[in-house]
């Protein structure tokens, strides 16, 4: 794979990652609520996700989720019901944490927990593996050694995802430092409506649209 081919796949990644979805959503969430450096355990989790996706495209998952119904619909409906879950969390959300105050941190803002939620989102997602599995397989030489290259765009993958996720999370922390408290509120009922949304559009996604 030359540099021309990793700047191809860069650009088309981006445009994919920057488009709104479940992670970025939650990473503006966590901005709004915990801060920029409270969310990066979160962002962590999804480029974690991210080389979880690559090395499973790389092994064939993708092509499995393809081919099988059952092994589809499977981790179709574990990443709507999780996307779901998270959305009502939002929702019913009180307008997030208090920073100023002292005290314990609650279960759900613990980094650990960060972590987990946007890992979970984006590993149970099949239509992830699905794209990437189309997409990835495009820009690899299959004449030269697979995993270095799939490692470089995993690499070029994760590293984008940061960066978006970091910006999302920065525009979250600065509403909040203008409109205070009630823009965190009002970011969690628009990020949870938007994550309801998400899971119902999986929830109805079949493999014959892509």
């Amino acid at each position: 794979m030359n540099t021309a081919t990793l700047l191809v796949f860069a650009f088309v990644a981006l445009v994919a990652i920057a488009t709104p979805g479940p992670t970025v959503l939650l990473a503006l969430a966590n901005g709004s609520r915990f801060g920029v450096r409270r969310s990066l355990p979160g962002m962590l989790g999804a480029v974690a996700s991210d080389f979880v996706l690559v090395g499973a495209v790389a092994l064939g998952l993708g092509a499995l989720l393809a081919a099988s119904e059952f092994w589809f619909s499977v981790l179709k409906w574990v990443g709507a019901a999780y996307l779901a879950w998270l959305g009502i969390r939002l929702l019913r959300s009180q307008g997030g944490l208090d920073l100023s105050q002292e005290g314990e941190v609650p279960s759900g803002a613990t980094p650990r927990a960060i972590f987990a939620k946007s890992f979970l989102v984006a590993v149970t997602n099949p239509k992830g593996y699905l794209f990437c599995s189309a997409l990835m397989p495009q820009f690899i030489d299959p004449g030269a050694a697979q995993w270095p290259q799939y490692a470089a765009i995993g690499i070029v993958f994760a590293g984008l995802d940061f960066s978006v996720m970091l910006a999302y999370a920065v525009i979250g922390a600065r509403a909040v430092k203008l409109l205070r408290q009630r823009a965190v509120l009002w970011l969690d009922r628009c990020c949870g409506g938007a994550l309801l949304a998400l899971a119902g559009s999986l929830a109805f996604y079949r493999r014959s649209s892509t």
